[in-house]
């Protein structure tokens, strides 16, 4: 199998000692007993660790509170995915025929779980210098757009605070609508407050999504800043 991971390999940048540890990187439980579930397991501590250090060390001033949601920001399931993408790392795993056929080689999900995995894999190959290297290589461009700015908190938090702070009832998210296939959905989300004569609808790739995407709109109707 080494040769057929080679252009993987090269993309990824670490010449991996033992491919054996790639191959099992890259192979999700649908596809039997041995699969990269407890490689995942030690990549998202390591992936989780290696970001806060960058950012503890980026921004001395910082609190912890911006450094959190810093952190959150780039090592959340859809920035995963979206770097898993940059590799196309879909291409190369090993699914059960049930994920085949759903699509799950697309799903994000199960890419940045095998990117977490890929991460384990690389330091138990090598160890954390060799990991450090690829993992902030992978995360360069992003880390260095970042700002303070950036720390904000979501809008679900923004607007149940603002809510909270006038003992106003808190909101509620309902799902009316969600279309597509399992692997490809579309919900659409109404936020449902008393402070409005309306509900603010948002639409997304997956519920939370849609969810923030409605207390945005919310906050918006609600003038709040």
């Amino acid at each position: 199998m080494k040769k057929q991971l080679d252009p993987l390999i090269r993309v990824l940048g670490h010449p991996f000692q033992d491919t054996q540890l790639l191959e099992l990187a890259l192979t999700h439980r649908s596809h039997g007993n041995q699969n990269n579930e407890r490689l995942e397991f030690l990549g998202d501590s390591i992936v989780n660790f290696l970001i806060a250090e960058d950012l503890y060390q980026r921004f001395p001033q910082a609190r912890e509170g911006q450094l959190s949601r810093l952190r959150a920001r780039l090592v959340k399931g859809a920035t995963l995915a979206e770097v898993a993408r940059e590799f196309s790392l879909g291409d190369y795993l090993r699914l059960g025929s049930g994920e085949l056929k759903s699509g799950g080689f697309r799903r994000d999900s199960i890419l940045a779980d095998s990117l977490e995995a890929v991460i384990g894999a690389i330091y138990l190959d090598a160890g954390m210098s060799a990991v450090r290297k690829r993992v902030l290589d992978w995360f360069s461009e992003r880390l260095e757009k970042l700002t303070l700015n950036d720390t904000q908190k979501d809008p679900k938090t923004r607007l149940q605070e603002f809510l909270q702070s006038r003992q106003y009832a808190l909101p509620r998210y309902e799902v009316v609508q969600v279309e597509g296939e399992a692997h490809s959905q579309l919900f659409t989300v109404e936020c449902v407050i008393d402070q409005l004569d309306y509900r603010p609808l948002g639409i997304g790739s997956s519920r939370r999504h849609a969810e923030q995407q409605a207390a945005e709109k919310t906050l918006q109707a609600l003038e709040v800043k």
